[in-house]
């Protein structure tokens, strides 16, 4: 039976390499996104590979939209095996800069985003007999990173919440559904390509892979979280960073 994934932030970046991966693995795929471009670019590079896909230009961090489009896929599609909370936010300033709204907007779609549709999809993946929920965490949540662009403490405080939230939930969904969270290092994606340019080198030479790297790194082990079978892996959180020591 062909499986099928529900991926925010799915129209690029990260997001669109998983679910380009996972469509060359013979995976439909459900794109959660914001650009509607994007989207529909995504979405005909899938069909291009045989699969299907379904685009919904959403915000993640609305609670009520999030039960609209799982329902819509399921009422469709029929399943929902795969769910990469792949959507966030980066938020680079400080806290003797930044507003409550700025933190508020940051963790609301960064940690209450995942909630959203994983409160959504949860039920249907239980009653579906099992699954597989990846959260899209961060080295900084490990780190800090403080002198990454995107690590300043509310982005970081999000991403270490994910981890929370991953540990929590491989519990209370067990042992039909596997939760695991993934920690990327430094990846060149459209968002990240103007900083790393600026410091690549720097950033290279504390990386032993001695590369930054990209969404297809991402890409193969969110695609092992999400099919292998058997898979004795849950409440992880799993590092993407080419062992990365200087942030």
């Amino acid at each position: 039976m062909t499986k099928t994934a529900l991926i925010t932030g799915g129209g690029r970046g990260i997001g669109r390499g998983c679910a380009l991966e996972l469509a060359a693995r013979g995976v439909d795929v459900v794109l959660v996104d914001l650009i509607a471009e994007d989207l529909e670019t995504t979405k005909g590079e899938i069909e291009a590979l045989g699969r299907r896909a379904l685009v919904f230009e959403a915000d993640v961090a609305e609670h009520r939209l999030a039960g609209e489009i799982v329902s819509r896929v399921i009422n469709e599609w029929g399943r929902i095996d795969i769910l990469f909370n792949n959507a966030g936010k980066s938020n680079a300033k400080s806290i003797l800069e930044i507003t409550e709204n700025e933190f508020d907007r940051t963790i609301a779609i960064n940690l209450k985003g995942a909630f959203n549709y994983i409160h959504a999809a949860a039920p249907h993946m239980k009653q579906a007999g099992g699954g597989r929920i990846i959260i899209m965490s961060s080295l900084n949540a490990h780190t800090g990173g403080v002198t990454s662009a995107v690590s300043h403490f509310s982005y970081t405080a999000a991403k270490a919440g994910l981890l929370g939230m991953t540990r929590a939930l491989a519990k209370e969904l067990a042992p039909d559904i596997l939760v695991n969270a993934i920690c990327p290092g430094v990846i060149k994606t459209e968002r990240s390509n103007d900083m790393i340019r600026a410091r690549e080198a720097e950033l290279v030479r504390g990386i032993a892979a001695g590369r930054v790297g990209t969404p297809a790194d991402v890409a193969q082990v969110v695609a092992f979280l999400a099919l292998s079978e058997p898979c004795f892996l849950t409440g992880q959180d799993i590092k993407i960073d080419g062992f990365q020591w200087v942030t």
